[in-house]
C-alpha cells in the first residue's frame, strides 16, 4: 500500500563508492548505494520521524514493530505534533454492515465458556476501511466500544456512536486507530432515532442532534434540534442551545452532511434540502433540482462542496432514466448538474439495485454509491470522471443473504492522534469508566493490532 506515495521520487544526490587498488574484497554491491547500511544508518532521527509521519496508518502500525523507539512514537508528544503538521490527509471510507436502518454495526456473536462453565456471548465488532487510492481493504476491530451503541457520524478522524435505546441519547467519540473513547453528556430531550451531525476541527467539536422527538412512548415527531459545542477558547455549550425544525418537515433519519459551517439533511414529501447554520442556530430550506422526478436522493460532501446524488425518472417525458449529480452553488440556493452516469452503466446499476435504492457517501474527490441489500459499491472519481465497481472485501460475509443486510458507509480520515478530544476531559462523565471495559494495558495491546490487511 503506497497511497499518495506511488510517484517515483528522484533524489538530488547520488553516491558511488569506487574501491581502491588495495581493496580486493569489495563486492559489486558497494557501487549500488540504495540499500547500503553505511548510508541509511546515519540518517538523522528527525528525518526518520518525518518519513514515518508520512506513512499510511497500516504501514505506520507495522513499522512500530521494528524497535522500541518506533513503537513509542505513538506516545511521543514531539512526534505527534510533527504528525499533525505534515501527515497528508487521506480520503478513506469506513463501512459497517447491518441488518436494519437502526443497527449499523456488525456484531459477530461467538459463544465461549468462562471458568465456571457458563456459556458467555462475546460481541466482536468490526468495521471495514477502504483506501480508494490503492483499492485496498482493511479490517479494523471495534470490540472496545460498549454494546448498545451504533455509529452515526464521522469527522476529523473520530467516529460518533449513539445509544440505541429510545430516550436521552448518550454519545461516544472514538478514534479506532488508537482505541480512545470520549463520552459527551447525554442529550436533554428524549429521542428515538435522530439525525446526527458531527464537525471536528483542530480546536473545536460541534454536534447537532435533530428530529425524532419522543412526544409519547409510542409516537415521535420532528420538532427540535439540540447542539453541543466546545472549543479551545474555553467556551462550551452542553446541549444548552436548541432550535425548532422547519414546520411539517420530514427529516431523514441518520447522519447529516457537514460542509463548512452548515449541516445538511434531506427532507421528504416533497424533496428539499434542510440546512442548519451552526453559528446562527437556525434552519432553512433549499429547493432540490427536479424534485418531482428524483428517486433515492442523497447528499454527500466532496472537496468542500455539497453534492446531491439521485436517480431521475421522467417516463412521461420520454427522457431516459439516469443517475445525476448536482453541486450547490456558492449562493446557497441554486444547483448545477456536474455529472451524469453513462447510460449503459446505469442500466447495469439499476438491474443490480432491483428497485431497492442506494446510499451514498463522499470524501475528497471520491463518491461511493452503495446498492442497498448488497455489498456492491460503485466508486466515482470526480476529478478523473471515472466510474468503477469496487471489489468487495473478502471478510464481509453473509451480506446480501438477507434482504435486510446492508452496508453503511462513512467518510473517514484515518489519523493516529486527535488532541481535540482532550477538551472533553473537563466534562468527563464519571460513570463512563464503568462501561469502557478496557484498561490501559488492554488499550496498548489494541494499538499494536489495529489493522488486518485484506488480501
Amino acid at each position: 500500500m503506497e497511497g499518495a506515495f506511488n510517484n517515483a521520487m528522484l533524489l538530488p544526490f547520488s553516491y558511488t563508492f569506487t574501491p581502491g587498488t588495495s581493496s580486493t574484497n569489495v563486492t559489486d554491491s558497494v557501487t549500488s548505494p540504495w540499500m547500503d547500511t553505511r548510508l541509511w544508518s546515519k540518517l538523522p532521527q528527525t528525518l526518520i520521524d518525518r518519513v514515518l509521519a508520512f506513512l499510511p496508518p497500516p504501514a505506520f502500525f507495522r513499522a512500530r514493530c521494528v524497535c522500541k523507539r518506533w513503537y513509542g512514537l505513538l506516545f511521543s508528544n514531539d512526534f505527534l505534533e510533527l504528525y499533525i503538521q505534515i501527515s497528508p490527509r487521506r480520503h478513506w471510507f469506513l463501512f459497517f454492515k447491518h441488518k436494519s436502518l437502526k443497527s449499523y454495526i456488525y456484531r459477530n456473536n461467538n459463544i465461549t465458556s468462562d471458568s465456571g462453565g457458563k456459556t458467555v456471548t462475546a460481541n466482536i465488532c468490526e468495521g471495514y476501511l477502504f483506501d480508494p487510492y490503492d483499492i485496498a481493504w482493511y479490517r479494523i476491530s471495534f470490540s472496545f466500544v460498549p454494546s448498545g451503541f451504533s455509529p452515526a457520524a464521522a469527522s476529523g478522524g473520530l467516529i460518533c456512536w449513539v445509544s440505541d435505546e429510545a430516550g436521552a441519547k448518550s454519545i461516544i467519540l472514538c478514534n479506532p486507530l488508537i482505541g480512545s473513547l470520549s463520552q459527551l453528556p447525554p442529550t436533554l430531550r428524549p429521542r428515538f432515532f435522530p439525525s446526527i451531525g458531527l464537525k471536528v476541527g483542530p480546536s473545536s467539536i460541534d454536534v447537532a442532534v435533530a428530529g425524532d422527538d419522543l412526544i409519547s412512548p409510542y409516537a415521535v415527531k420532528n420538532l427540535s434540534t439540540e447542539s453541543f459545542h466546545i472549543d479551545a477558547g474555553g467556551f462550551y455549550s452542553l446541549w444548552g442551545t436548541t432550535s425548532s425544525l422547519p414546520r411539517l418537515c420530514s427529516l431523514e433519519s441518520g447522519q447529516m452532511v457537514c460542509v463548512d459551517d452548515r449541516f445538511y439533511s434531506m427532507n421528504y414529501n416533497p424533496f428539499s434540502v434542510l440546512a442548519y447554520e451552526i453559528a446562527a442556530n437556525s434552519w432553512c430550506k433549499i429547493q432540490a433540482p427536479m424534485r418531482r422526478f428524483l428517486r433515492s436522493p442523497r447528499l454527500v460532501e466532496s472537496m468542500g462542496k455539497l453534492i446531491l446524488v439521485a436517480a431521475v425518472e421522467k417516463s412521461k417525458l420520454n427522457v431516459p432514466k439516469s443517475l445525476r449529480l448536482w453541486r450547490l452553488q456558492p449562493c446557497g440556493t441554486t444547483w448545477i448538474e456536474i455529472e451524469r452516469m453513462p447510460q449503459q452503466l446505469y442500466l447495469q446499476f439499476a438491474e443490480l439495485g432491483g428497485g431497492h435504492g442506494f446510499d451514498c457517501v463522499g470524501h475528497g474527490e471520491f463518491i461511493a454509491i452503495i446498492i442497498r441489500g448488497s455489498i456492491k459499491v460503485l466508486l466515482f472519481d470526480i476529478l478523473r470522471k471515472m466510474w468503477q465497481w469496487i471489489h468487495p472485501c473478502s471478510c464481509i460475509n453473509g451480506v446480501g443473504d438477507d434482504d435486510d443486510d446492508e452496508l453503511h458507509g462513512f467518510a473517514y480520515e484515518p489519523t493516529v492522534t486527535t488532541p481535540v478530544t482532550g477538551l472533553l476531559d473537563q466534562i468527563t462523565i464519571p460513570i463512563f469508566q464503568s462501561f469502557s471495559g478496557e484498561g490501559e494495558s488492554d488499550r496498548l495491546t489494541f494499538m499494536s493490532r489495529t489493522y488486518y490487511c485484506i488480501a
